[in-house]
C-alpha cells in the first residue's frame, strides 16, 4: 500500500500518545482505515501530504461516511463488507477528537447520532449481595476459573482498576501478606501518567488472592515463568490464519501472561458460567464504576514504607 507524508505524520503523532491497550487498538483501526481512503481516493489530494489536512473536517467527514459504510473493512463478513456497528462509530469518533486534540485542533465531535450511553452500573445492594456470593465462593471448591474470576472479581471491588491496569499488575505490586495491592494508573486519552496508590483489601479480597496465587504459580510453571499477576489458564492460539491462508498460528501454553482482552473475555464468560448475570452487569467496566460510585476504594500506605528497619 502507498505510503503518504500524512499517514507518516500520523504514526508519529501516535507514538507519543499515552493511551491503554484498547485505545491503542482502536486508534491503530482509524490509521489503517485512513491509509486506504487515501489509496482508495476518497480522501483529497492534499490530504496524502498534510496531516493538518488529514485531520481536517472535510476530509475526517469523507472518512467517516466511508468507514461507517464498510468500505474500508480489510476483510470481508459472511461473505460482504457491511456497515461498522454503532459501539465501532463511537469508537472511531472518540479516535479522531483525540487524534484532533494532540495535533492541536479542537475536537469535531463527528458522531452519527450523539454519544453512546454507558452501560447501567449495579446499586450498592447488588454490590454486597455480590461480595456475601463471592465469600460464600471462597468456602467451597472452585474450579481455576471461578478461582481466577473471583481473585478479579475481589480486586475491582476493593480497588477498582480498569482492565488495562488489571493486565498490567506483576506480583512486585501485591504486598507480602496480601494486605493491599497497588495500581499504577494507565490513562485512556493521552493524559499523563500518574503515581499509583497502594489499596487495602478487604478479608475478601484476601482470602481470593490466597486461593488464586498458588494456582496462578502452578501455571507459570508450566509456561517457563512470568510476573505477571493474571495468567490463562489453557493453552490458546497466537495469530489466526487470513481468509487466503496467509499467516501462522502459535499454540501457547497455559500460564502465559493475560491480555486485556482476555481478561474481558473471561469476565463476559465467567459471569454466564457461574450464575452471577444477576449480579454482575455485561461490561466489566460497568462494575468498576458501580464501585467508584458507591464504595470508594480504601488507599493504604506502602508496606515497604512500614517495613521494620534490618
Amino acid at each position: 500500500m502507498p505510503e503518504y507524508a500524512s499517514i507518516t505524520a500520523l504514526d508519529r503523532l501516535l507514538d507519543d500518545l499515552v493511551v491503554g491497550e484498547s485505545r491503542r487498538r482502536q486508534l491503530a483501526m482509524v490509521r489503517g482505515e485512513l491509509q486506504r481512503a487515501l489509496a482508495r481516493g476518497g480522501l483529497t489530494v492534499a490530504a496524502r501530504g498534510s496531516l493538518r489536512r488529514l485531520l481536517e473536517e472535510e476530509a475526517l467527514t469523507r472518512y467517516q461516511r466511508l468507514a461507517e459504510s464498510g468500505e474500508l473493512r480489510v476483510r470481508r463478513v459472511d461473505g460482504g463488507y457491511p456497515p461498522t456497528s454503532e459501539a465501532t462509530n463511537e469508537a472511531r469518533a472518540q479516535c479522531l477528537d483525540l487524534l484532533r486534540t494532540a495535533y492541536g485542533l479542537s475536537p469535531l465531535r463527528l458522531g452519527t447520532g450523539g454519544r453512546v450511553l454507558p452501560q447501567p452500573t449495579p446499586d450498592f445492594g447488588t454490590l454486597t449481595a455480590l461480595r456475601r456470593q463471592l465469600d460464600q465462593n471462597l468456602g467451597d471448591a472452585m474450579s481455576p476459573g471461578r478461582t481466577r474470576l473471583t481473585a478479579v472479581l475481589a480486586l475491582v471491588l476493593d480497588a477498582a482498576p480498569r482492565a488495562g491496569e488489571q493486565v498490567a499488575m506483576r506480583l512486585s505490586d501485591i504486598a507480602p501478606k496480601c494486605e493491599a495491592v497497588y495500581v499504577a494508573p494507565r490513562p485512556q486519552h493521552g493524559g499523563a501518567a500518574a503515581d499509583g496508590d497502594w489499596f487495602e483489601l478487604s478479608p475478601i479480597g484476601r482470602a481470593a488472592f490466597e486461593r488464586w496465587l498458588p494456582l496462578r504459580a502452578q501455571l507459570v510453571e508450566r509456561a517457563h515463568g512470568t510476573s505477571k499477576l493474571w495468567v490463562s489458564l489453557h493453552p490458546n492460539h497466537d495469530g489466526v490464519l487470513h481468509s487466503e491462508g496467509e499467516g501462522k498460528a502459535i499454540l501457547r501454553p497455559p500460564g502465559m501472561p493475560l491480555e486485556e482482552k482476555g481478561l474481558i473475555l473471561s469476565y463476559s464468560a465467567g459471569r454466564s458460567r457461574y450464575g452471577l448475570a444477576g449480579l454482575l452487569p455485561a461490561k466489566l467496566e460497568a462494575l468498576r464504576r458501580a464501585v467508584l460510585d458507591h464504595t470508594p476504594p480504601v488507599t493504604h500506605e506502602s508496606p515497604l514504607a512500614t517495613a521494620p528497619a534490618e
